[in-house]
């Protein structure tokens, strides 16, 4: 039965295709990356029709797939985009012949190279055509693992195919078992392992401050990201956010570090998502994914989960449609997390009843807070929010201040549901203080929309205390940060308390120096004693609060 000859076959004679499809039945010894008689047919063929030809060869020897080219390249068929079983590399290599090799130096092209790192080949082989259509001069070449020079692939040449000298069995275990190696070198810690790419322009962040934070992130999701990919470009690429070129490098260096998730650090539209997943086959997902999969991490509460998975299933919506071979790894793991991979998968349709029926009870939630602060106050019981950036310490503050446990950790976005609790001055007077989730540059506007019922707890709050860590260098960009996302909210003319925590990492009356040019309070939230004036600071503005109210009231007629 023939097999498909791949390529333009117009105008051969029936010799000559018979001559190609022979080649399906001939094999490669197990031992040799290529032997001197099945060279010779393919280079005799070659020579006769003055036309590349090619050949995909399995680790057994057999030829899977035979191509026609033209006098200098050859196009390869669609192999699919999974890798053959727990194969590191695709488990097939390519051979092909190189017109124009008589007496002189056969060379890989471009398009040989680009191959063999994109598709993750065994190795690459160009056999020259030589006197009378005999095999001349080999060039091969196969990727090589993590190195300090970063060295993509190794090259090597020969005076004809009987010289290659390749044990192939032993040289490609031999190369899987050294890229095994050197991967679990890099990886350390335990989380799963990603690289981290991101996009350097001039209207964005400054690199380091940027990639800092997107560790942060990473660290809390889990993530272990073994190595991180900056291009600095005038504006991202349209298509795959980095260059063409940037994009082959990180597919090799996935292969490299043994690495299948990739996680960007600016937000990705569906189209560049797609590109990027089609030209790596990885596992792709942007920041506000990474950003989605810690709040649906960290969601323990039906309110916190509703709310994210509203989130999640909104930023998902327009890319439903670009779930192919590549996006339908996101089941489970980072950025898979929350409603999973049936909610993903699900049609448009489905999606949007999901997501009205998800507003509703978010709808109704917001109702029964509305009912909880109107309860509040009935009673007179002034109202305090803690905002900040995220891991500011606003959950370790409010348990100082009201003796609780609420869960505080060294991670973002420790605190997803807002929690109430009661401060007692020894007046008998009382105030309530409620934490609430950590603001971060540039909050995607899914999860603010998502996060409304949560963050109108702020509309009802007579003082916002902003806390900010005053140890972090660039403490004055999150402030704004945080002031502008309050101002997009409609809170930028809420009464502020600036408080500066995380003192007590700072040099000796640095903290209070620093807090006197702001106008702010510095306090460290593990030190009770230290938040005193803090107290007395509250105390003050909310009864004068209070007195303004009850004398408005008199005031009216």
């Amino acid at each position: 039965m023939a097999r498909e000859i791949y390529g333009e076959t117009t105008g051969l004679k029936s010799s000559q295709k018979r001559a190609l499809e022979k080649l399906y039945r001939r094999k490669i010894g197990t031992l040799d990356a290529i032997s001197q008689e099945f060279a010779t047919q393919m280079t005799f063929i070659s020579e006769e029709l003055n036309r590349v030809v090619a050949v995909l060869v399995d680790r057994s020897g057999k030829v899977e797939h035979v191509m026609l080219g033209d006098n200098q390249r050859v196009y390869l068929p669609d192999l699919g985009r999974q890798r053959a079983g727990q194969s590191r590399f695709r488990g097939v290599r390519l051979i092909r012949t190189h017109l124009g090799g008589k007496g002189r130096d056969v060379e890989l092209s471009r398009d040989d190279l680009t191959d063999l790192s994109k598709l993750q080949l065994d190795l690459v082989m160009s056999i020259g055509v030589g006197p009378g259509g005999y095999p001349g001069q080999v060039a091969w070449a196969h990727l090589v693992p993590e190195n300090p020079e970063q060295r993509i692939w190794e090259t090597y040449k020969a005076p004809n195919p009987a010289e290659v000298g390749v044990s192939f069995t032993h040289f490609i275990m031999e190369l899987e078992g050294e890229f095994q190696r050197k991967a679990a070198d890099v990886i350390t810690t335990g989380g799963q392992p990603a690289l981290l790419a991101y996009v350097a322009t001039p209207e964005g962040r400054p690199e380091e401050v940027e990639v800092a934070e997107m560790l942060e992130l990473c660290r809390t999701a889990g993530v272990d990201v073994v190595d991180t990919l900056v291009q600095r470009r005038s504006g991202m690429h349209p298509k795959y956010a980095l260059g063409k070129g940037k994009i082959e490098e990180l597919t090799l260096r996935a292969l490299q570090l043994d690495v299948d998730l990739i996680i960007f650090a600016q937000d990705l539209s569906p189209t560049q998502l797609r590109g990027i997943t089609d030209e790596t086959d990885i596992k792709v997902i942007d920041r506000t994914q990474l950003i989605l999969d810690i709040f649906a991490q960290r969601a323990t509460s039906s309110d916190g989960k509703v709310q994210v998975e509203l989130a999640q299933l909104k930023y998902n919506l327009p890319r439903l449609h670009s779930r192919n071979t590549g996006m339908s790894r996101l089941t489970g793991g980072i950025g898979g997390r929350g409603p999973g991979e049936t909610k993903l998968e699900i049609n448009r349709r489905r999606a949007r009843d999901r997501i009205r029926s998800l507003e509703k009870d978010i709808e109704n939630l917001s109702k029964q807070r509305e009912v909880r602060r109107a309860r509040r106050t009935r009673n007179q019981l002034p109202t305090v929010s803690i905002v900040g950036y995220t891991n500011a310490g606003k959950s370790t503050l409010l348990n100082a201040l009201t003796n609780s446990e609420v869960l505080s950790e060294d991670k973002l976005f420790a605190t997803l549901q807002p929690t109430t609790r009661k401060l007692r001055f020894p007046d008998e007077r009382e105030i309530i203080f409620t934490d609430t989730v950590g603001f971060i540059h540039d909050l995607p506007a899914d999860l603010v929309a998502a996060f409304k019922a949560t963050l109108e707890e702020l509309d009802e709050a007579d003082i916002l205390v902003h806390l900010v860590d005053v140890s972090d260098e660039r403490f004055d960009d999150k402030m704004e940060a945080v002031n502008r996302i309050l101002t997009e909210i409609g809170l930028g003319d809420k009464e502020q308390l600036l408080v500066f925590n995380k003192s007590d990492l700072l040099e000796p009356g640095e903290a209070a120096s620093v807090a006197r040019a702001y106008n702010a309070i510095a306090v460290s939230a593990l030190d009770r004693a230290s938040t005193e004036a803090l107290v007395e600071e509250l105390e003050t503005r909310l009864f004068r609060q209070a007195r303004q109210r009850e004398s408005s009231m008199e005031a009216r007629p």
